[in-house]
C-alpha cells in the first residue's frame, strides 16, 4: 500500500534576478562615474523581449543629471538630450528619464543588481538578444564590456551619436549604428565607415542604400529584425515619441566636443 507524503517539497525562496551591473566606472566620454545595468526581461512591444541595457550616472539621479547637463557623461554630444542648456529648449529624445532610468538608478542605489560575473551570469545572455543603450550611449562604456556580452548573444542592436566625439572608440562601429539627423550627416558618417540610423521627418525621401525601419514599415520587432547591429544596413525612421515636435532636420548640425 502507498501513502501520501507527509513532507512537502520546500518552496524556492530565492529572489528572481532582475538585472546585473555590467560596468561601474569612469565614462569613456568624460571620465565621470557611470554604471551600465542590464535588465533581463522586457514587455517593450517595439523591441520585443530583449535584454535591455541602461547607461546612467552612478552618482546622481538621471533627471537631476539631465537638468544640470551632467548627462553628457552618458549621452555625449547627442543633440536630442533633454538638457536645455543655453537655448532653453530640450531635445527630441523619446525616453521618459524619470520612469525606467529613474527606477534603474533607485535599484542601483538599493543594491538589487549584483555585479556581473562571467562564469556565474553568462547564462543570462547566452542565446538572448540584447539592446545596447535603452538609455544612454554605448560609447560611454568600455568596448570590451559591450563585446563580452554581444559575443555570447544571439544578436543585438545598438546606436551611437558619438562618432564625432573626440574620445570616440571607433571599434564601437562594429556594434552600433551611427545615429544621423540629416541626409548630409548620413552621407558623412557612412563615408567614415558607419552604418547609419537616420531620424527623418514624415515623408522624407530614402537614399538608395537605406531601408525604412521594419518596425515602422512591417511591424516587425527589433528582436526579430536585428538589422541595427552596426554592420548590416543603413536604416531610416520617422521621428517618434512625445518630444517629436522638437525635431527639425534642417536645424540639426554636427556638434563636436
Amino acid at each position: 500500500m502507498r501513502y501520501l507524503t507527509t513532507e512537502k517539497t520546500p518552496k524556492n525562496t530565492a529572489k528572481k534576478l532582475r538585472g546585473l551591473v555590467l560596468y561601474r566606472g569612469p565614462s569613456m566620454l568624460d571620465g565621470a562615474p557611470i554604471a551600465m545595468v542590464a535588465t533581463l526581461s522586457s514587455d517593450n512591444k517595439k523591441t520585443g523581449n530583449m535584454v535591455q541595457t541602461w547607461i546612467i550616472r552612478d552618482d546622481i539621479h538621471p533627471v537631476a543629471a539631465s537638468e544640470a547637463g551632467l548627462d553628457s557623461s552618458i549621452c555625449g554630444n547627442c543633440p536630442h538630450r533633454h538638457y536645455k542648456g543655453t537655448t532653453g529648449k530640450s531635445g527630441a529624445c523619446y525616453v521618459n528619464i524619470g520612469q525606467a532610468p529613474g527606477a534603474i538608478y533607485r535599484g542601483l542605489k538599493r543594491g538589487i543588481y549584483p555585479d556581473f560575473n562571467f562564469d556565474e551570469h553568462a547564462q543570462y545572455f547566452t542565446g538572448r538578444k540584447i539592446r545596447l543603450g535603452a538609455y544612454g550611449d554605448p560609447a560611454a562604456v568600455p568596448f570590451g564590456i559591450l563585446k563580452s556580452i554581444t559575443d555570447i548573444s544571439l544578436g543585438h542592436t545598438g546606436y551611437t551619436h558619438q562618432i564625432e566625439h573626440k574620445k570616440f572608440d571607433s571599434r564601437i562601429l562594429t556594434l552600433c549604428q551611427v545615429s544621423a539627423d540629416s541626409p548630409n550627416q548620413a552621407k558623412k558618417y557612412q563615408a567614415l565607415g558607419g552604418k547609419t540610423f537616420r531620424v527623418a521627418m514624415a515623408g522624407d525621401a530614402l537614399f538608395d542604400n537605406e531601408i525604412e525601419c521594419l518596425s515602422d514599415s512591417k511591424g516587425i520587432s527589433c528582436a526579430d529584425c536585428l538589422l541595427c547591429d552596426g554592420t548590416t544596413k543603413n536604416i531610416a525612421i520617422t521621428i517618434h515619441g512625445s518630444r517629436a515636435g522638437n525635431f527639425k532636420t534642417s536645424l540639426i548640425k554636427a556638434i563636436n566636443i
